[in-house]
């Protein structure tokens, strides 16, 4: 500004006139938030991916899903529909549309009922019911196909800001092809054959295909082309009113 410099309190220092009302208020004196080199190497701040925080990680850290993208994104969870329906409600808490493909109205009802405070921002659709979503930037849209071990071919095309998630009870015939094409692959417990199988096609170790077949309630391995971790999973309060707590078997 010309006339002169202006302090941090609104005083002017070295120029004309006086401060104007409703600037440069006169607050409580404080000492000025100044710190060290060696304080400032000391500070960390939680900064990440943004997405969706499904967990927490073997370090106790969120656990976050960039599950929106500017391409078509493929997610397979072998698991339970509980964690699914935890990821929409996230989903849809992060501004999201999600839009559920079952045989099993009765179980997601209730989540869409609770979702978006009365806003049809979660909407149920019978298998091979559901139309085109629409999905945009400003408007990207979760499919979740709950249709059983086997599930047909979607009628739905993929497409940019459009994420599927195909809910697998467990690792039946044609599962391979379904993991082989998936951008995240998201296992639970299963049974040794079954943990066998999802080990050759993610290229686990020995140690994560034994674990496999232990894991608790609410435990996944998210898997990608380039890394793996284990994340648990669990409800708030408020998701747990509608949700209950973790489990595998629906």
């Amino acid at each position: 500004m010309s006339g002169g410099t202006v302090a941090v309190d609104g005083q002017r220092r070295g120029g004309v006139g006086r401060v104007l009302a409703g600037f440069g208020l006169h607050g409580p004196r404080r000492e000025q938030h100044v710190l060290t080199r060696e304080q400032l190497r000391a500070m960390s701040l939680p900064v990440g991916d943004d997405g969706v925080v499904i967990g927490t990680d073997g370090r106790g850290a969120p656990a976050v899903v960039g599950l929106f993208r500017p391409t078509a994104y493929d997610v397979v969870l072998v698991g339970g529909v509980w964690t699914a329906q935890l990821i929409a409600l996230r989903a849809a808490a992060t501004g999201a549309r999600v839009a559920v493909e079952t045989g099993r109205l009765q179980n997601w009802a209730p989540v869409a009922q609770a979702a978006g405070g009365g806003q049809p921002c979660v909407t149920v659709h019978p298998v091979g019911r559901i139309g085109p979503q629409g999905a945009s930037v400003s408007a990207p849209v979760l499919v979740v196909r709950d249709c059983g071990a086997r599930p047909t071919r979607s009628r739905l095309s993929a497409g940019p800001w459009q994420t599927t998630l195909t809910l697998l009870p467990f690792l039946g015939p044609g599962a391979e092809r379904l993991l082989t094409g998936a951008d995240l692959v998201g296992v639970q417990r299963v049974s040794p054959q079954e943990a066998e199988l999802a080990g050759r096609v993610l290229a686990l170790p020995d140690g994560e295909i034994d674990a496999l077949s232990a894991l608790g309630d609410g435990v996944t391995l998210w898997a990608n082309r380039r890394r793996r971790g284990f994340v648990q999973s669990g409800p708030t309060a408020v998701e747990a009113q509608v949700l209950g707590q973790a489990r595998r078997v629906d």
